[in-house]
Formats: C-alpha cells, sequence, structure tokens
C-alpha cells in the first residue's frame, strides 16, 4: 500500500535523485491499532533531517494526514491494527549530475508493510548478537541522521545468515562501538546507562532519545561516550532498540553472555508505559 506524492502508485521516476544517489530520507515508524506511533517525533526529526540535507520539508500536516489516510485504509483493507509505515522523502528529480536543481521538488513517499513476525522471546530473554567487519565512515554533516545512503548497514548485515544471530554490532573506523545494523545499543554498568556518542557516525534513532529521557526521568545516569569491544563486554547489561522492536536484550555477544538485568526489565516495563500513553493521546 504505497502513496507517491499523494496518489495511489507504485512507480517513481527514474531520474530521482533518491534513486540517483541516495539523496534523501526516510523514517520507519511502528502503527499499532491503526496509529502510528510517535509520528510526531519521527516527522521533526525527518524535517531536522531535511533541513540539513536543504531539502523543503513536505510538511508535518500534509505528511501527517497521509500517513492517517494509509493506516485507516490499511486496517480496513487487511483486518490488520499492526504493520510499519515508511516514509521516504528525497530531493525530487533533477538530470544528471550531482548539481542540485534550481527549483527542488521533493518527492515523498509512504507506504505500508506487514509487521515483522519476530518472536516475543526476544525482548523477554534476550537475543545473540555478534560483531560485524565492516566499518562505520566518519562523517560529521551526515551523523545522527536518517538519510537513504545505508551501504554500511547492507554489507554488515551481509556478513552473517545464522538464523541465531539477530543483530550485528557496528563499529567505526577508530574502532569505537557505535550502533546495531538496525539499532541503537547501549549498556549498564554500575548502575549508569551508556551509548555511543554520534558526533561522527551512527543514526540517532527516535527510540533512542526515548530511552534516555525515560532513564534520566527515573535516576539512570546517561553517558555518552566513545568506547571499545572490551568496556562493552565488561557490562553488566546490554540490549538494543529502535522504533519497530522496542527494547531487544542481548544475552550474548560471541562468546560473552548477559543476563537480562533488573535495569533493562525496568526500562522496558516504563517504555511500554510511555507507549501506551501515546496511544491513548490518539484516540
Amino acid at each position: 500500500m504505497i502513496l507517491i506524492n499523494g496518489e495511489s502508485k507504485e512507480h517513481i521516476e527514474i531520474a530521482d535523485r533518491g534513486f540517483q544517489y541516495g539523496d534523501g530520507l526516510f523514517e520507519t515508524i511502528e502503527v499499532r491499532d491503526g496509529h502510528a506511533v510517535f509520528l510526531e517525533r519521527h516527522l521533526e526529526r525527518l524535517n531536522s533531517g531535511c533541513q540539513r540535507l536543504y531539502i523543503p520539508f513536505p510538511g508535518a500536516e500534509l505528511l501527517s494526514f497521509e500517513a492517517g489516510e494509509l493506516c485507516r485504509r490499511w486496517v480496513s483493507d487487511t483486518h490488520s491494527v499492526r504493520a510499519v509505515l515508511k516514509i521516504i522523502v528525497t530531493r525530487g528529480s533533477g538530470g544528471r549530475g550531482y548539481r542540485q536543481p534550481d527549483v527542488i521538488q521533493p518527492t515523498r513517499v509512504l507506504s505500508l508493510h506487514p509487521y515483522p513476525d519476530y518472536p516475543e522471546i526476544y525482548s523477554e530473554q534476550g537475543i545473540v548478537a555478534r560483531f560485524c567487519v565492516t566499518r562505520l565512515g566518519l562523517n560529521s554533516t551526515l551523523a545522527g541522521i536518517k538519510h537513504l545512503n545505508r551501504l554500511e548497514q547492507v554489507m554488515a548485515r551481509a556478513e552473517w545468515n545464522d538464523p541465531a544471530i539477530q543483530e550485528g554490532l557496528m563499529l567505526d573506523v577508530n574502532d569505537h562501538v557505535i550502533e546495531g545494523t538496525m539499532t541503537n545499543l547501549f549498556y549498564i554498568k554500575n548502575k549508569c546507562l551508556y551509548t555511543a556518542v554520534l558526533a561522527q557516525s551512527g543514526v540517532a534513532g527516535i527510540m533512542r532519545g526515548i530511552i534516555m529521557t525515560i532513564s534520566v526521568d527515573h535516576g539512570f545516569p546517561v553517558i555518552e561516550h566513545a568506547f571499545t569491544k572490551d568496556e562493552l563486554l565488561s557490562a553488566n547489561e546490554v540490549f538494543v532498540c529502535n522504533s519497530i522492536i522496542g527494547i531487544w536484550p542481548i544475552k550474548q555477544i560471541e562468546t560473552t553472555r548477559f543476563s537480562v538485568g533488573p535495569i533493562t526489565k525496568s526500562i522496558q516495563s516504563r517504555l511500554d508505559r510511555v507507549i501506551n500513553r501515546e496511544l491513548n493521546s490518539e484516540q
């Protein structure tokens, strides 16, 4: 189920710069009970990313309306109240070459997809992760935003096919641990929450920001810093997060095992309450 510039169709112009150069941004949003969860936050980040890339933002009101229309159609057609909404904004079409067109007419694509069939045990008992060989490059101009250039993650995810491993952890070229291929990463040590600083690489996920706020509000200090594999492996608890999975504790990274500890469980519980409040406020 797709809307391209407000029209129900499935084809995009071959000259679109999103296709030609990855010149754009995207958001991946959970749909629950027919509502796009934390849509306002996602649109704020999309707007911020558009400003960083000098792409005209289509507007939160228009995108919210189109997202709502798609969600209603999804529930009506599929009788499913859970899905994944993807919003893509590109710089539009601009001919061959890197130079931007003088007049930018952005392309917006909204699509709905079935919710992934992840086992509940991942949230309850944790997942197994591995370190990836593929490294993240350093670029302060693009760090933090969710741009369409994701070859590093594509190559990292291609490193394993073992279904027993659910996520790969990525380091930057300076050997600092940054994030998962599809997640942000946290670890807990001495009752403090640690996560990577994203000034040079990585994606500043919506769920990452919510978890950091929840933690501070409930007395768990949050420290953003550069850390190594050894520092991560010496943690008491480790978990990953994104807007679709919520929180997955990590029970094992390669040969090192971790417990699904009390702080991770507490943050999971508080996050569930925040999501429920969000859903109730939309009804």
